[in-house]
């Protein structure tokens, strides 16, 4: 039976739940009891029971019963959310709230009728307005946005994952779009939604000069090895390679600068060889099954290792990237060429900097990585409305490219329209543009990355599983008797 923590409003408090103070302790012990005088001194009273329930002023004498299953969570899995014991024909708001580490709060919300039974399944029944609308079982969460008054520009990403999302989900009384913190809701459930499951291990890596984490698997291994790569954002980004360690595969998420310093970074590509060698060597990894997955720059750096570098990867998984890359040059020097070029930048009417005609394809191979001497299998995933980089252009130099020397039977290409260019995991909301740190010395400007919210969600949605597919192919399934779950 899954527990979830009951929060009770009295008169006059916040409608609005908040995350950080309904931690409750799990039946796997993996998180904290909250001090038995915090709740209090917040104003709140915290109980846990199976099932959220509060008196409803909708009807006399009814009881709305909410219900959130599973409410412990991988953040790739679905939930179920219902509401029973609503009087027939009932309107209702269902609204999730999170708070994130930035401490910033995050919402999303649906507008429901009741049935017949006064019931309302937001699987199965359809939002007929908020902030998403229709069938859509997870709504709540990948449609999440920022509340009224919040910093502009803003990215929600989890630095911590030995800690869950915290994400509250709670019913209110009528079709409500806006004061949500002047309403006390019917009943709230607290859920977890982690990147790391149980028996997930993180190790620190500091080897040879590379820095990162990496994350292995629960069981006894040895397991299939993945070098996974952000992009030119900077820093150490962890949430993916968890959520592949959760997968079944030992993760290194690789840090390569700082953020707002890829400029002046001294990174030659050496250091991503040295990366996948230690990888290769860990002894819970297949040294013959390991793959690498980059996002925007990591996508290069992925390319290069396949196509130029003494490694070897088993599959590649490139996100939003392409093979831009004059010969010769570092990293750094790649970036001060690229975004030096400032005539070809322009803005949008919202005044986000749109960067994808600052690169071009070239016929001359002096300017692009020489894709035709990949080996291995590669899965090319891009947004058809990618602001960022001309990705789909990239992809198609690729294939023509790959084609001509007979490999072409080596690449999967999947395109989604109306997708832009930072394609998380399933049911991350969707970033149409945020701040970004392009130099440190320069501050932050506003990217536009592109995509529309419901078919960018999907899209997630999709290409993930079919990541997880093509990983469990060429990594799991093609006689590889060593690797074991």
């Amino acid at each position: 039976m899954h527990h979830v923590a009951v929060v009770t409003f009295k008169a006059g408090d916040k409608g609005g739940a908040d995350p950080r103070l309904m931690t409750a302790q799990g039946s796997r012990g993996m998180l904290e009891p909250i001090p038995t005088d915090f709740g209090r001194q917040a104003g709140y009273t915290l109980n846990c029971t199976p099932l959220c329930r509060r008196a409803s002023a909708m009807s006399q004498g009814a009881w709305p019963l909410l219900s959130v299953k599973p409410t412990r969570a991988l953040v790739d899995e679905a939930f179920k959310v219902l509401v029973e014991n609503l009087p027939p024909g009932a309107p209702v708001t269902l609204r999730s709230l999170h708070q994130s580490e930035d401490r910033d709060y995050w919402e999303a919300y649906g507008h429901y009728i009741s049935t017949s039974t006064g019931v309302v399944s937001v699987t199965d029944d359809l939002s007929l307005g908020g902030t998403y609308q229709g069938r859509e079982a997870m709504g709540l969460l990948w449609s999440m946005q920022p509340v009224p008054g919040s910093r502009t520009g803003l990215r929600l990403r989890k630095m911590n994952v030995r800690s869950p999302m915290l994400v509250s989900i709670s019913v209110y009384g009528g079709h409500v779009s806006e004061d949500f913190s002047q309403r006390p809701p019917l009943a709230t459930v607290l859920t977890e939604r982690w990147y790391m499951a149980p028996g997930v291990r993180r190790l620190d890596i500091k080897d040879r000069g590379v820095r990162g984490t990496l994350f292995i698997p629960s069981g006894p291994g040895p397991f299939p090895g993945m070098l996974d790569m952000w992009g030119g954002g900077g820093g150490l980004l962890e949430y993916r390679s968890a959520l592949l360690a959760s997968h079944g595969y030992a993760s290194l998420a690789l840090e390569y600068f700082l953020p707002g310093e890829l400029a002046s970074a001294d990174l030659e590509l050496a250091y991503f060889e040295k990366a996948f060698e230690i990888v290769t060597h860990h002894p819970a990894i297949i040294p013959s099954r390991v793959g690498i997955l980059g996002l925007s720059l990591g996508t290069i750096v992925a390319m290069y290792l396949a196509s130029e570098s003494t490694v070897k990867p088993t599959c590649c998984v490139c996100i939003s990237g392409g093979h831009f890359f004059p010969r010769g040059k570092t990293l750094s020097a790649v970036h001060q060429m690229v975004y030096g070029d400032i005539e070809k930048l322009h803005m949008d009417d919202k005044h986000n900097l749109i960067w994808r005609d600052i690169m071009t394809i070239s016929s001359d191979l002096s300017w692009k990585l020489d894709v035709r001497r990949i080996n291995c299998p590669v899965m090319l995933v891009n947004g058809l409305d990618d602001q960022n980089t001309p990705t789909v252009e990239f992809a198609e130099d690729i294939f023509q490219m790959m084609r001509s020397v007979g490999k072409d039977h080596l690449l999967t290409r999947l395109e989604y329209p109306d997708t832009g260019h930072l394609i998380e995991p399933p049911y991350s909301p969707h970033f149409r543009a945020t701040n970004f740190i392009w130099d440190s010395k320069k501050g932050k400007v506003s990217i536009l990355w592109g995509g529309q919210t419901k078919p960018h969600s999907d899209a997630q949605e999709d290409s993930w599983k079919k990541i997880l597919a093509f990983l469990q192919y060429h990594l799991y399934s093609r006689q590889s008797p060593r690797a074991r779950m």
